[in-house]
């Protein structure tokens, strides 16, 4: 498991794991989505971290920028870069070939560096917002905005196949079995209920429920909408599909809880 766990972690965030920690192999590799969650969680962590540190000293537009920088950061931007490549591939408007080709280049044209100025600009906002919620709301928010994200990508890989031969992407989409799928899931259910539990709002479960179907629905879907465009799925695709997660968790929790 520790082993697996570490896999996702350097899958997706630049955070460093112990040299030799981590599967050789590419099949357990590619099982490692199972704890995707996890790495949502420790995401979550350093989002909350930003607000208890700074939210006493800095008002909350400055801390909801730092907020989105540790969010890109911690992961390299992996997933903002995907999202690019996927807006500039369907923006290009030629072939499933041609357009693999283009998110392969991973070169950024004009749309795909408006999609990134767009998503963050949308998510400044959100957190902006988020971090004027009552109480320890603001703490469930920012804690599992990134979970729910890093586990939206677990159906996506679960409901597709691969659009390349080669990749990271596809190691995971081909080792992405119902298994992975049910652990990624009873972690990101039982990760909602200990925080609620923890900050005795359990009365919110029915609400984050809806906003799990909300985001499995969004993956799904997204996911068989770039195998028709692209015929399968690829990594950028993911990293397209963990930022809208973020955006629609987000929206969908200041809709439930705002004033």
């Amino acid at each position: 498991m520790l082993k697996k766990l570490l896999g996702a972690v350097q899958f997706l965030t630049i955070l460093p794991v112990p040299p030799g920690s981590v599967h050789a192999n590419t099949d357990d590799m590619g099982k490692s989505s199972a704890y995707f969650p996890l790495v949502g969680l420790i995401q979550g962590f350093l989002l909350a971290l930003v607000f208890a540190i700074f939210g006493r000293i800095f008002p909350y537009d400055i801390v909801a920028a730092l907020q989105v920088v540790v969010l890109v950061l911690s992961n390299g931007g992996f997933h903002l870069d995907g999202l690019s490549d996927t807006v500039d591939a369907l923006a290009s408007r030629k072939s499933k070939e041609k357009m693999i080709a283009i998110m392969k280049d991973g070169a950024a044209g004009p749309i795909g560096v408006v999609s990134i100025v767009l998503i963050i600009l949308l998510k400044y906002l959100l957190f902006k917002n988020v971090l004027s919620l009552p109480g320890l709301t603001v703490y469930v928010a920012l804690i599992l905005t990134p979970v729910f994200a890093r586990w939206s990508m677990v159906p996506a890989l679960f409901h597709a196949k691969s659009a390349r031969s080669d990749g990271l992407g596809k190691i995971f989409i081909e080792q992405t079995g119902a298994w992975e799928l049910f652990m990624a899931t009873c972690l990101i259910l039982g990760i909602t209920a200990a925080i609620l539990l923890l900050v005795s709002q359990l009365i919110m479960l029915l609400k984050m429920i809806a906003i799990f179907v909300s985001v499995y629905i969004l993956s799904f879907l997204m996911s068989r909408f770039f195998a028709k465009k692209f015929g399968g799925l690829t990594g950028d695709n993911l990293g397209a599909i963990t930022e809208m997660s973020e955006v629609i968790f987000l929206l969908m929790f200041l809709g439930f809880y705002s004033k």
